[in-house]
């Protein structure tokens, strides 16, 4: 265990501070060692992958229980709302209860809940373990601020490389479940991704340091405590209204890519389309770089290219829609954009209160699922009556209105 982080180095975290409804964060003078942060980071990939393995297969889920694809597509929102009602209502805790601990239960009901809908037998079991697949994949924005917590010296690289391994779960993940699910089913992507948190799960347990933070109040005041961030920081504000804008295009884009692409004139199976993560699997491998960018305080006209980009890269896909080659130009414009955006935005709002990271990222990261769940549907919805070409207007729409909010934001 002393490879992955200094037990020396642990042992001078006795420090507690007391605030009124605050954390008592105990300093951890050390920096986390590359192999802790590459552990982080393969969790956070595994964790969150889960929300998006059903993105590429809505077409196999449709055909299984013999329903119109509008239908299966409510299993993405119904994961992405429950994300967020897990963002929201289990994130705070990091704040209060030992977050090794709340880790490993996450995970370990994780993993039940995969197996469950590995063996559902109706649409409905599908819906209901959507939505408790989504609040028990959190685990990735526990290891995020416990990442900045621990290593407050390089937040933006440490954040940067562990993002990277989220963003890898993102976009792998639609890789790995359209190609399982060419060759095994559907429900073998969610018996498999099981056996990984499992592996996850051992692993932390071994590895992972455990750091009790001790809020001063009980649950409901941890809560209140947490939109009380609101008010606190114009920054928090700001970020997680842009940040919930630029998921909401990008969530769009990805649930009816996958309809585009299964259509005229391209007519493409399940394990072609997750082929395109690859491509935006590429940009993810940046974010490191957009880490250190933040370190060194270019933040809002990061954030201003990453927009810029995201609109050039929406133009091109409504100009092109049926040319591959401008398909594979938009999606890699389209995950350097936003990826630049978010590695940018946390960046910021962990740069505001060590004290309550947790309560800050909950803030942040609701929103930001908020937008994504409300951008899948009115994808959806666009799709359902307009097809690509309204499925780009919306999406033009959101990144505009992110636009507007980094342009009017204070200085």
């Amino acid at each position: 265990m002393t490879d992955i982080y200094s037990s020396a180095a642990m042992s001078d975290i006795n420090t507690t501070t007391s605030q009124p409804l605050s954390t008592s964060v105990k300093e951890v003078p050390f920096t986390l060692s590359k192999r802790l942060v590459l552990l982080m980071a393969v969790a956070c990939g595994v964790s969150v992958a889960n929300i998006y393995y059903n993105q590429p297969i809505l077409k196999d889920i449709a055909v299984s229980f013999q329903v119109e694809e509008s239908r299966a597509g409510l299993v993405s929102m119904l994961t992405q709302v429950g994300y967020g009602l897990g963002l929201f209502f289990l994130v705070p805790l990091g704040d209060k209860l030992s977050r090794k601990k709340l880790l490993l239960i996450l995970l370990s009901l994780l993993c039940v809940a995969l197996l469950c809908l590995a063996v559902s037998t109706s649409l409905l079991q599908v819906y209901a373990l959507s939505v408790a697949i989504g609040i028990l994949s959190i685990s990735a924005q526990i290891l995020l601020p416990m990442a900045a917590t621990l290593d407050p010296v390089t937040t933006g690289k440490t954040v940067g490389v562990i993002y990277s391994g989220l963003l890898v779960g993102v976009l792998g993940a639609r890789i790995f479940s359209g190609m399982i699910s060419a060759w095994l089913g559907w429900r073998c992507v969610y018996a498999i991704s099981a056996g990984l948190v499992l592996i996850v799960l051992f692993l932390l347990k071994q590895f992972l340091p455990s750091v009790d933070n001790k809020f001063e109040g009980h649950y409901f005041q941890l809560l209140r405590s947490t939109l009380i961030q609101v008010k606190r920081f114009p920054v928090l504000r700001e970020a997680a209204l842009s940040g919930g804008l630029i998921f909401g295009m990008f969530c769009s884009f990805w649930t009816t890519f996958t309809f585009h692409l299964s259509g005229a004139p391209f007519y493409f199976h399940t394990d072609t389309i997750g082929l395109f993560g690859f491509l935006a699997i590429t940009g993810a491998l940046c974010a490191p770089l957009f880490g250190r960018l933040a370190d060194a305080g270019n933040s809002r006209r990061s954030l201003i290219y990453a927009v810029l980009t995201l609109l050039v890269s929406i133009l091109i896909a409504k100009v092109f829609p049926h040319s591959i080659l401008s398909m594979i130009i938009c999606v890699l414009l389209l995950d350097v954009g936003v990826q630049l955006a978010q590695v940018t935005n946390v960046s910021r709002i962990y740069g505001l209160d060590r004290n309550s990271h947790s309560r800050i990222n909950t803030i942040y990261m609701t929103t930001y699922f908020v937008g994504g769940a409300l951008g899948t549907s009115v994808g959806l919805l666009c799709w359902k009556y307009g097809g690509w070409s309204f499925v780009t207007w919306q999406m033009m729409l959101w990144t505009g209105l992110a636009l507007l909010v980094l342009v009017k934001a204070e200085p």
